[in-house]
């Protein structure tokens, strides 16, 4: 058996991934363990560049491995994430060092990495987390979006992010903006839907003194504040064809002229944009330049409205509940068994932000420690049916338990997916079989579906 075997078979029993790189940074070895976490065989990954195999969130600009090639200082158990071969993202702690041949020459690198998915799932369910920066949800979707975000962040890529109104897509800018390597510079927004034509470009390019009667002096726009930083520009498709053949001009040379110059400025920023309307539709009627959609279109994140992840609502309640606790000085504990039933069949369009309105209400008119059905805006106090009032006369008296909340999620769950459970159970993150023995915790009476095809316990 040769050393090369031997090597090979020593570096399969170890438990954490192992590969080698040369001084090309092209994968020399690469052990099992290496192949089991990421899924990608070593008949492929040998040969590539690490980064092709990797896209780990430090590969752009932090790369801990010619950090180490760079300094000779080893680096051990650093956290970061990887993406496999699903294009799922996976923790990883990450130690490095240089490979030497035996005459004690440099020839290259070896990283070792351990798989944290198990230790980074306990931490979560046992601190309860499930926040990304300021946005708040445990919604498979939103989740995998957090997983892009961490991706495109770390570029200068423009990103698109496309949704409902009130979905949160200033909080997922400033997301972007806080993981990218910008976030020590500003981040500006400018809603282009609330400014007529003339004073957005104004307020987008800034001025020169004279270019205008009020124009006393020299004002900077938007573009020159956020200068090393994030610009995002909300409600991008209500801007008119003549201003949008001028931010063309900044997305594709990065340059413009404020009003009155002659002299063109550089435009050090990244472009997040983001709109509530159909884009592609507005192309294709000749209201929206097809070459500045192009531009702006290059990472597309769409996000979910709020009746598609409605698990998220008990969450965001409670948020709201804390901050407005905060605010008006109350302390209120949470909302009874109906009102929870109430928001979880509501289908909220104004998305997040009508929940919070719904909540700062509630918690203005609350004067006890739950928010009741009276304490609700009186349009969502009339959407009680007959057949709610039941369900409400029923949870009414067993008090406001966690069970009484779980049970009242669930059932208007289940409710909504026709009483299928292997829906149901897709659509709330969770195995069928974990979702029957929850309706058998409960003693949930739920109809069956009209043909077994359409349930699976």
């Amino acid at each position: 058996m040769g050393k090369e075997d031997k090597t090979r078979i020593i570096l399969d029993s170890v438990a954490d991934g192992v590969f080698t790189v040369d001084q090309h940074w092209k994968i020399t070895s690469f052990n099992r363990a290496a192949q089991e976490i990421t899924g990608i065989k070593r008949e492929e990954a040998i040969g590539r560049h690490c980064w092709d195999v990797f896209r780990a969130s430090i590969c752009e600009t932090r790369c801990a491995l010619r950090q180490t090639m760079n300094t000779g200082r080893p680096i051990v158990n650093q956290s970061i994430f990887i993406v496999n071969f699903r294009g799922e993202r996976i923790p990883i702690s990450i130690s490095t060092a240089l490979l030497k041949d035996e005459q004690g020459e440099v020839v290259g690198g070896v990283e070792t990495f351990r798989d944290l998915s198990v230790v980074e799932q306990l931490k979560k369910e046992l601190e309860g987390k499930h926040s990304f920066f300021d946005i708040i949800s445990k919604n498979e979707e939103m989740h995998r979006l957090f997983g892009i975000l961490e991706q495109v962040a770390e570029s200068n890529t423009t990103v698109l992010l496309v949704g409902e109104s009130g979905t949160g897509k200033e909080l997922f800018a400033k997301a972007i903006h806080s993981l990218s390597h910008r976030r020590e510079g500003p981040i500006t927004t400018i809603n282009c839907g609330a400014l007529p034509d003339t004073l957005l470009e104004s307020e987008l390019f800034g001025y020169k003194a004279g270019a205008f009667t009020d124009a006393k002096k020299d004002k900077p726009g938007r573009i020159a504040m956020a200068e090393g930083g994030t610009l995002f520009l909300d409600e991008i498709g209500d801007i008119s064809p003549a201003l949008q053949v001028r931010l063309l001009r900044v997305l594709q040379d990065k340059v413009y002229e404020p009003l009155g110059s002659t002299r063109s400025m550089k435009a050090d920023v990244r472009i997040v944009a983001a709109t509530n309307r159909d884009l592609d539709s507005l192309v294709a009627k000749g209201e929206f330049r097809r070459d500045l959609y192009y531009r702006i279109n290059v990472a597309r994140l769409v996000l979910p409205p709020l009746r598609e992840r409605r698990e998220d609502i008990p969450l965001l309640a409670e948020n709201f509940i804390r901050k407005f606790n905060r605010l008006i000085g109350r302390e209120i504990q949470g909302i009874s068994p109906e009102v929870f039933h109430l928001l979880m069949s509501h289908d909220f369009p104004g998305n997040i932000r009508e929940l919070e309105n719904v909540v700062e209400y509630a918690t203005v008119v609350c004067k006890e420690n739950v928010i009741g059905l009276e304490h609700l805006p009186d349009y969502l106090g009339r959407r009680m049916t007959e057949k709610d009032q039941g369900h409400r006369e029923e949870w009414a008296s067993a008090g406001p338990s966690l069970d009484d909340m779980e049970r009242g999620f669930i059932y208007e769950a289940l409710r909504k997916n026709h009483w299928n459970r292997k829906a149901t159970a897709a659509q709330m993150g969770i195995h069928p079989t974990t979702l029957w023995r929850k309706i058998k915790r409960l003693n949930l009476d739920v109809p069956r579906p009209r043909t077994k095809t359409q349930d699976t316990e």
